[in-house]
């Protein structure tokens, strides 16, 4: 492993601003924004990843007084559509009140509390409540109390829906429980200002997936936060990420990483693939130089320099050989399930350039043609970073919209009531062509706990990203109770995003 200590705050590879420098087309000004949160590592208590009374705190003090987004318009698209929104204890009905009005309420009968929407609706006319039969108009107002006689203190006017803010920003619907909140456009502030080459409005959902994880909310969404993880986590993808020449930058109550593609991570020499390499199933270790190779479901065969095979199972735990450790999220992506059909799936990668080429231009102009259909000739103003880059941002307190014309959107939540389960959601955010309405929301696709995201196929190549990130999420869980020293740190520029994550965490908590 190369590039360690450096003797300065950042990495020794190439600084992302070169990669600017060398676009072969303009350059927005807003890539080339620096706004680094002030140096100095963060560290926090572990218990807030497991404690049932750190989980109550986030109901009382996050999720009840934070801006969040809960459901996207084409969901609720027709007068009377509704959808519920459920957030660790907390359950709220939004509903399509009129052509252009939208309105959230708590999802809970004023009579005994019984939820009144049990999952998402089409064209209701109230919110009858399936125990009693009390109603309410889908504005909220009480409609209808069976054997009202016997119920004399109840006025129709005090007795409405309890109603929540709302606000919309690109086509999203969020919702945030105090009524002495901030408008959602001030919180957001220019949080648009990065998404104007293709605003969310002309998006619409091609796939959701929604995956339940047993770790925290934290953990997991911390775990897509950064590009440190890559060297360990992710091996497959250092022959053509920068992790270590990432970008970062916070901004009011978000945060921005940037990781250039086409580039070697400077973690490793320059990488030449096995010959016979496949995308899933044969992989040369690009650290270690060992081959990993498929032998069937749950199996592994890992030659070393000499030749030599071992054993593993794809979990990456040792059968027989000569070498005893192997690397897990290698084994994992070769081992473990496949995605349909890509067991021979060659190794496909970027073409070598030749004189006065690079690979960011040569994969940034197969993109460019690829959006022509869609942008016509406004596609000669865009620069190779916007299309091929990782841009990827963090809104306090759980989403992350990726940026320009990548479709990756994700969201995290408690799954229920649980603060050691969290459902891990990632939505395909797709261009729609001009001059077409947004097609039709795709459905949630549920996976649970145990199952594998190739279940997931719409994923496809995420899916086995994810499986290798999901692979150490449950460890962490527990590592974090078994810790000594019972407090976990971060990287003072590498987890940037983290730290300012954290920052707005203790404001809210008031742990500040």
């Amino acid at each position: 492993m190369v590039e360690t200590t450096t003797g300065t705050n950042r990495s020794g590879g190439t600084p992302y601003s070169d990669y600017l420098d060398a676009d072969t087309h303009p350059v927005r000004d807003i890539l080339r924004v620096d706004a680094p949160m002030t140096p100095g590592p963060t560290t926090m208590p572990a218990e807030i990843y497991y404690a049932r009374e750190v989980h109550e705190q986030e109901i009382e003090n996050i999720w009840k007084k934070t801006w969040q987004l809960a459901c996207h318009e084409d969901e609720i698209r027709n007068v009377g559509d509704y959808a519920v929104y459920d957030i660790a204890s907390l359950s709220f009905i939004i509903a399509r009140t009129g052509e252009d009005e939208i309105k959230a309420f708590h999802n809970a009968c004023l009579h005994r509390g019984r939820k009144l929407c049990d999952h998402d609706g089409k064209s209701a006319r109230a919110f009858r409540c399936p125990f009693h039969g009390w109603s309410w108009k889908i504005d909220g107002t009480l409609s209808e109390i069976p054997a009202q006689w016997d119920f004399p203190t109840v006025d129709a006017k005090k007795y409405s829906l309890p109603a929540v803010k709302v606000g919309r920003w690109g086509g999203f619907v969020f919702i945030n429980p105090d009524e002495n909140a901030e408008p959602l456009s001030d919180y957001l502030g220019n949080l648009s200002d990065h998404f104007t080459l293709l605003p969310f409005e002309r998006r619409y959902k091609a796939a959701h997936v929604a995956k339940v994880l047993r770790c925290n909310w934290k953990v997991a969404q911390e775990a897509f936060m950064e590009a440190y993880h890559v060297i360990a986590t992710h091996p497959t993808i250092l022959d053509f990420l920068g992790d270590v020449n990432s970008k970062y930058d916070v901004f009011g109550n978000y945060s921005r990483a940037i990781s250039p593609q086409e580039v070697e991570s400077p973690h490793i020499r320059p990488y030449r693939p096995d010959a016979d390499a496949r995308e899933y199933t044969r992989w040369k270790h690009p650290i270690t130089g060992l081959l990993y190779e498929r032998a069937g479901d749950d199996l592994v065969h890992v030659t070393d320099k000499d030749g030599a095979v071992s054993k593993f199972h794809a979990d990456g735990s040792w059968i027989e050989g000569p070498l005893t450790h192997a690397d897990p999220n290698m084994c994992n992506w070769i081992g473990g399930k496949l995605l349909p059909d890509s067991e021979h799936l060659p190794l496909t990668r970027t073409r070598e350039p030749g004189p006065g080429e690079t690979k960011r231009a040569i994969a940034a102009a197969a993109r460019r043609e690829e959006l022509r259909p869609l942008l016509g000739d406004d596609t000669a103003r865009i620069s190779d970073a916007e299309l091929i880059d990782a841009i990827f941002f963090s809104v306090f307190p759980n989403i992350s919209p990726w940026g320009s014309f990548n479709p990756i959107f994700y969201r995290f939540r408690p799954h229920g009531d649980n603060p050691e389960e969290c459902v891990h959601e990632c939505w395909f955010m797709v261009p729609s062509p001009d001059g077409e309405d947004r097609p039709d929301p795709a459905p949630v696709h549920w996976l649970g706990a145990d199952a594998d995201y190739t279940d997931a196929p719409e994923l496809g190549l995420l899916a086995k990203v994810f499986n290798q990130d999901v692979h150490n999420m449950p460890k962490v869980q527990e590592g974090l109770k078994a810790m000594k020293n019972k407090e976990v740190i971060f990287a003072n520029y590498q987890e940037t995003k983290i730290r300012h994550f954290y920052k707005l965490y203790k404001e809210k908590m008031g742990m500040a």
